[in-house]
Order: structure tokens, then sequence, then C-alpha cells
């Protein structure tokens, strides 16, 4: 006889059971559901597939990390084959990133993004974008639509929820009624926009200084922005500028203070593109060219490693665009990294030459105090209607949101968007109102900044990929607007060069540090530097070249691009590395991966005498080498210490935005400090029956340290290791933080152990306001060997799949956090060879 499978248990155990059964099987089925959902949306690598509008047959070779190598006959089949493929493994973030750049959010995720898409919308990406598509070009825009139609085929194909990611059938669950409209050109450069915001320069700087300026003292306030220090970091360009000196700063008379006071007005705008959120002070890259007489092979090596915030999937996408028989009417055989969303290669190297970006971080941004009365603007004692107009904001869920939007000369009114000066620095309005004159209601902040203008940077990606000698190089960074970046060369003839781009405005007075009137008319941009003015270099007689976001030149009336550089901290390392190995015999790709890596702690050779001289409390500082290694013990330490003094010495004064993240520019305040025992940044101001002096500030911030890291790593220092402390979690840039845990699960990844630091060459940010996790990294390595360009490397953050559960969706991920490099094949001979799977795209 048949028995009941709980017919023996007891009637509370029999009903326990069945519950757990049914939880069960529901668990099952739920499994069995999401497994045939991320399944059903992984795209077809192998065999072969329809793309409507082809001319001919294109083959796409994967390896085994999933990077296409793609191989048409025309440009038009080899570019809309790339926007096929790009859908196929990342149409989810395309389609977020066009939402997020035509500030369109909220028609996905509701209100909760709402305030994203005021801020955009009043920036007007979208708007320059449309514009653009009038002056690229002509075969830049036919590009941009072979490109939209690749993508589109895909859509076709793929037009249901299940059928296109994960992401979507999450969505389905809140909002499914939403359905992705067809890719257009214009999506795509808007890419761009939202690019060149993130890498936009001084604007941060800017506001630093206004807010700096409201709470402390201007004499101790300019010291917190110290110059950059030539003598002992040497620039990009090392023959000194014809003129020595600098613009002077111009500030109105009464005004100036008031005008630093409120640039507070702005906060910074959402970044949801690069730095990650936190302390994104002196985020940057690093890159650097070596000549072929200093090389193994006698042939230039080129090494990039752009940082920028991590997410999942990685910002970056690597590929290979081939014409099969490269010639004027199909110019490309161009391997590197590229955007999904966007035609052509961004960073890598053809057949001919390499290139690699950083970011140059001209003063590109302007903030203008302006004197407003309803839509009107005082411009030189007249009172001129703005530009307004109104932007409709779709929410799901919800009611629409017109936003008013008011544009003066200068740009369009930020402050009523971004900030209110009134929570940010109490009395800074009121002081506006006395010094400025006028009432403080009549104060708005304007934002002028060249990416606003429509621009050509589209051109010169794609000039860059077809470019074959240092002349086409040059004259495909002269479309190079927005983001302005240093640009390395290497060729396959020997020859190393550099060059700096983009639209850098010539001002009638002042340099740009500070927020402006813009009433007065005395601080317009005049123009824009010659291309022809900007700085390059071929063939230095050092036979290298560094960029690392350090300065460019040396100060120049004759030339000025900013004042707000990065301190020059990765670069001189770098420099410095090179020259060792230069003096020790000739370096290789190897060598050029290992510099990638260098982790040395630049700070540690000035303030660890300091350190030991007072007494450290365990032992974790002797016979540290000031390496950042993932077990070293004392990097965890001395970054606990340095987190600690920067709270205790300026944390007591200085409020919100002004808190010290922990940057470069403060390690050269710190190092001024040091030499100044008693200076009033070391007293806090909170006890009130002393004055603190250096070493009391040293002794304090170590005592905490070693209290907190005993709290967090356990209480035997020698067990103590960086890496535990410096983790780095890869977080999907829309449901990675939903709240939801077991959404969550499904799309982030981590965390991983790293190495590194803020200002090491191995870049892994962090924000001592906020704790040790990495907030932006080297988003991708790539090393270029001119001698044999299938013996050059690469690596991505997370991988080339953006399908969450794909094998390909993070499989860099633990080789780049232990240093690793793949092979970066780009001849048709390599590439077959290394192909596991090939799929051909038929018309």
């Amino acid at each position: 006889m048949r028995i009941a499978p709980f017919a023996r248990l007891s009637r509370p155990l029999r009903w326990l059971a069945r519950v757990l059964t049914a939880v069960l099987v529901l668990a099952i089925v739920l499994a069995g559901t999401v497994t045939w959902t991320v399944r059903r949306s992984f795209p077809q690598l192998a065999g072969e597939v329809a793309l409507p509008g082809l001319g001919a047959a294109v083959t796409v070779y994967r390896d085994a990390q999933g990077i296409p190598q793609i191989y048409a006959d025309t440009p038009a089949d080899l570019l809309k084959a790339q926007g096929y493929v790009h859908a196929q493994d990342r149409f989810w973030e395309m389609d977020f990133r066009r939402k997020t750049t035509a500030g369109r959010l909220s028609e996905i995720f509701g209100s909760s993004t709402t305030d994203v898409d005021k801020v955009v919308r009043t920036l007007g990406w979208r708007r320059t974008a449309e514009a653009e598509l009038a002056v690229i070009r002509p075969e830049t825009r036919q590009a941009l639509d072979d490109y939209a139609a690749g993508v589109n085929a895909w859509m076709a194909q793929n037009d249901g929820f299940a059928e296109r990611s994960l992401e979507y059938g999450v969505l389905k669950l809140t909002n499914g009624g939403y359905e992705p409209e067809p890719w257009s050109p214009a999506d795509s450069l808007a890419w761009l926009k939202a690019m060149a915001w993130d890498l936009r320069s001084n604007m941060g700087d800017e506001l630093d200084r206004a807010l700096v300026a409201a709470q402390v003292p201007a004499e101790r306030a300019g010291r917190l922005f110290p110059e950059y220090p030539f003598d002992r970091h040497q620039p990009i360009m090392a023959t000194p500028a014809a003129t020595e000196g600098r613009p002077a700063a111009g500030q109105a008379v009464g005004a100036a203070d008031a005008l630093a006071r409120v640039a507070e007005l702005v906060d910074a705008a959402p970044s949801p593109f690069g730095t990650g959120g936190g302390d994104s002070a002196g985020i940057g890259s690093n890159s650097w060219v070596v000549g072929g007489a200093h090389t193994a092979t006698g042939k230039p090596l080129l090494a990039n490693d752009p940082h920028l915030g991590p997410r999942m999937p990685s910002i970056w996408y690597q590929a290979g665009l081939h014409c099969r028989t490269p010639s004027a009417a199909c110019p490309y055989d161009v391997t590197g990294y590229t955007f999904a969303g966007l035609p052509g290669v961004v960073i890598g190297h053809n057949a001919r030459i390499s290139w690699g970006f950083t970011n140059l971080g001209p003063d590109v941004t302007d903030l203008y105090l302006e004197r407003t009365r309803g839509d009107t603007v005082e411009v030189a004692g007249e009172w001129r209607p703005m530009e307004v107009r109104t932007e409709q904001i779709k929410v799901a869920g919800g009611p629409a949101i017109d936003l008013k939007v008011r544009t003066t000369a200068h740009g369009p009114i930020i402050s009523d968007v971004l900030g209110d000066a009134r929570r940010a620095v109490p009395g800074a309005v009121a002081n506006l109102g006395r010094t400025a004159g006028g009432a403080a209601d009549g104060m708005e902040v304007a934002l002028r900044w060249t990416a606003l203008d429509p621009g050509r940077t589209a051109d010169a990606i794609l000039l860059l990929n077809r470019a074959g000698n240092f002349e086409q190089f040059r004259e495909a960074a002269s479309f190079f607007e927005a983001p302005a970046q240093n640009l390395i060369y290497a060729d396959v003839d020997g020859n190393i060069g550099y060059q700096a781009p983009g639209k850098i405005p010539v001002r009638a007075g002042g340099d740009g540090r500070w927020p402006a009137p813009g009433w007065t008319g005395k601080h317009e941009w005049t123009g824009f530097i010659p291309f022809e003015k900007l700085p390059h270099v071929y063939n230095p007689p050092e036979g290298y070249i560094v960029t690392a976001n350090n300065a460019v030149t040396r100060p120049s009336e004759d030339l000025f691009l900013t004042t707000d550089w990065s301190y020059g901290y990765r670069s001189q390392r770098i420099a410095d590395r090179l020259k060792q190995e230069i003096g020790k015999g000739k370096i290789t790709a190897e060598t050029m991966g290992r510099i990638q890596m260098d982790d040395h702690n630049g700070l540690a050779p000035v303030l660890l005498p300091h350190l030991l001289r007072v007494g450290v409390p365990n032992g974790t500082l002797q016979g540290w080498d000031a390496g950042q290694g993932r077990d070293s013990a004392g990097a965890a330490y001395f970054n606990a210490v340095w987190r600690h003094l920067l709270r205790r010495a300026f944390e007591d004064e200085l409020t919100g935005g002004a808190r010290p993240g922990g940057g470069d520019r403060w390690y050269e305040v710190v190092r001024s400090l040091l030499e100044r025992p008693a200076d009033p940044f070391w007293d806090d101001v909170r006890t009130k029956d002393r004055a603190e002096g250096r070493d009391d500030m040293l002794k304090a911030a170590m005592a905490d340290a070693d209290a907190e890291l005993r709290e967090l790593l356990g209480d035997d220092p020698g067990e103590w290791k960086w890496g535990d402390l410096h983790t780095l979690e890869l977080t999907h840039e829309t449901f990675g933080t939903s709240g939801i845990g077991p959404i969550e699960w499904l799309f982030n990844r981590g965390p991983l152990r790293t190495a590194g630091g803020k200002d090491t060459v191995n870049a892994t940010g962090w924000d001592a306001t906020e704790g040790y996790g990495v907030n932006w990294v080297p988003s991708m390595r790539m090393v270029v060997d001119l001698a044999d360009l299938d013996h050059s490397w690469w690596i991505n953050l997370t991988g080339a799949s953006g399908h969450a559960f794909h094998a390909n969706y993070d499989d860099q991920a633990a080789l780049w956090a232990d240093g690793g490099l793949t092979p970066m094949r780009s001849t048709e001979q390599a590439v077959r060879r290394d192909a596991a799977d090939t799929l051909t795209l038929r018309p």
C-alpha cells in the first residue's frame, strides 16, 4: 500500500512539512523561471543570423572572453554590424544611457529619478546632441545612421521583455507598459555630452574655492589650494612656456567675496556615468608612451588606463572593426575600447598607429552670477529677457512635470535646480545682497560650458580610427572639442607624440577660478584658443611622454589652460619608474603592465617620518616600504591615519562639500602644514581651553586609526590587510542600489579586494569622508606593442556581456583586480586562431 509522504508525522509537523515543500517547489519554479528568462536573452554567438540592410555577409569572431572582432566589406556593413553586436550584449545599458542623457529616466523608474531628469533637461544634453547632427561631417552622420540601423535590426528581432535582458524582466514587475523606442543618431551623440559632463574640468574646484572662502579667512583659504609643484613634478611638456605668468584673477571690487560664497548655490549635478559618487577630486587617468630607443623591440610601447567610476557592466566594451580588404573606400582596421551606443573605437590602435587618452582638464566651465527680475536679466545696466522654455517630464505611474528652463547669454540658470545657498552656507545670500547690490532673491547662477555648444567630437573618433600618421592624428584631434583630453600617439614607424586638443575659452578678464559677475560684461568669453596654439610634441628628446592629468606646461600669459591640474604624484611616479627601468635595460610590454600596477604612496615619504618621530602605537609602520599591496598591514594603518588626520585637522572648520576627501591636493596642503607645527589648521577650534599643534594631531590621528582598525580588522595589527578595507563592489548602474536584496543579488558582483589608492599609479580611489571602499578605478588597462600588435595586452573591469549570469558578465573582474592582462589580438590570423565562436550576419 502506498503511504502518503507525511502520513507518519504528527499533525503540526505534517503542516510544517507541507509548507516547506510548497516553499521549496515555489523556489524551484522561481529559479527555473529566472534561469529561463536569463538564458532566453543571451545572444546568439554562432551560426547565422539575418541582418536586413547588409550589402554582403559579415563575420563576427568572439574569443573566450566574448570580445567580438567584426569583418565586413564596406563601412556601412561594418557599422551596422557593430550596432547589432552592441545591442546583443548591452542593449539595456544603451537604453538606460539614452534615457539618462535625454532627461527621461522617470519614464522608466517613476518619481525616484525626477531630480536627475530636471538637471539634465536644464543642461540640455539631448538638445545639444540633436543640434550636432547638423555640424558633423556627412560621413560621420552616415556612420551614425548605419549604426542605428544595426541596433534597430536587433530590436526588431528581440521585441519582448524576456528576449532583451533580465533587467527588462525585472522592470516588467513595476512598469510593464514601458517599450523602448527605435535607436537614433542623436542617442549616440548624447552619450558624448554625458562623458563631457563627467570630465568637465575645474567646475568642482571653482565651487570648492567659493565654499572654503565662506568658511575660513581668505589667506588660510588660499593655502588649501596650493600651486602646482613644478619644482618636484614635471609637466607633460618639459620645455618652459615662452612667457611665465598667468592671467590675473580679476575679481570684482566689493563683490568678489560674495561671489565666492554664493558658489554653493550650485551643488554638483547628478553624475550617473563616471565617478560613481563620493569625492572625485583628482579623478583622471594614466597614459604614457615610450619610444623605440628605450624598448626591447626598437618600436614604441603605449599604455593607457582611464580612471572612471566602477559599474556593472563596465563602461567600456572591447571590440575590433575590420574591413576585409582595407582601402580608401573601406579604411577601418581598428581594435580597442568602444562605448556601447556609439560607432567606432574610442581608444585603441589600427594597423599603423595607437592612441590613448587622459583628461586634459582645461577650464571650460564658468559659473556666472546673474542679477534677475522674473524672466529678465541685467546686462550692462539694462534688463533683457531670458530665453524661456518648458520641458515636460513624463513620470511612470504619476502626473507629468512641467519644468521651466531659463537661459541667459551665458547659459542655463542652474541655481534653482542644483542648490540653495540658504541651506548650504548660512548667511551667504545675505552677504551677497550687501556686497553685490540688489535683493538676494534676484541672484541666480548660470553655467557657461563648451559642451553645450554643438561640437564635432564624433568626427574626431572616426578620424582617429582611420589615421595613419602623426599629421592625420593631429587632424583628427582638431575635431576633439569636448571633453578635452591629453592624446598620446605611437606608430609602427617608431614615432611617438602628444597633442592637447579641445575647445578652450579665452576670457576678457579673470582666469575662471571664481564665479564671475555676469552683469558687468568684463568676464565674457571672447573666443577659443586656436588649435595651432595648443601644446603638442613629436619625438621628444627624452624618448617618452607621460600624461596623468598633471600640468601640461608651466604657466604662461600666452597660453592659459587652467590652474587646476592634478598635482602630479602619479605622473612623476610613472616618469621615475620609466627612468629606473631604462637604466636597467630595455622596456618591454610586461614592464609597462607592471608600472600600471605600481602602488607606491607618494605622501608616505613626507608624512611617515613625522609619525615615527612622535611614536606609532603599533608596529605596522616599522619597515613599511610605502607600498599599498592588498596584504599590507602598513598600508591599512597608514591610510587610516591619513583619514583621521584629515578629520582632526580640518573638519572642525570645513563642512559639507569642503571637507577633505584625501586626494593629492590635500597631500600638498598637509606637506606644507607639516613644516608649520603651530599653524592654526592644527588647532581644533572646538576645544576652547587649549591650542593643539601638529604633534597633538598626529598622535590623536594615530590613536583614532588604531582603535578603528582594531574594531574593523581585529586586535592583531600584524594581521591587518589593506585589501580587507579597500574593497570594490561592482554595482549595477540601475538595479544595483534598488534596496531589494534579491534583485541586487541578481546584478551586483564582488566585493573585490584591491591594492593601490587614490593617487597611486594603480589609482583605486576612495573618499576619506566616507570610508575606505573603492569609488573609482582604472576602468580598463591597455598596453600596445607597435612592434607586434598581436603582442598587445588589455583588460576590462568586468566583461563583454551585459547579461547577468552570462559567462562573460564578470569574467575579467578577478583578473583585473590581480593586475592581469589578456592578449589583445587584431590581425585576422590571430583573431581566427583565438576564436571560440563565429557568427555570420547575412543580408
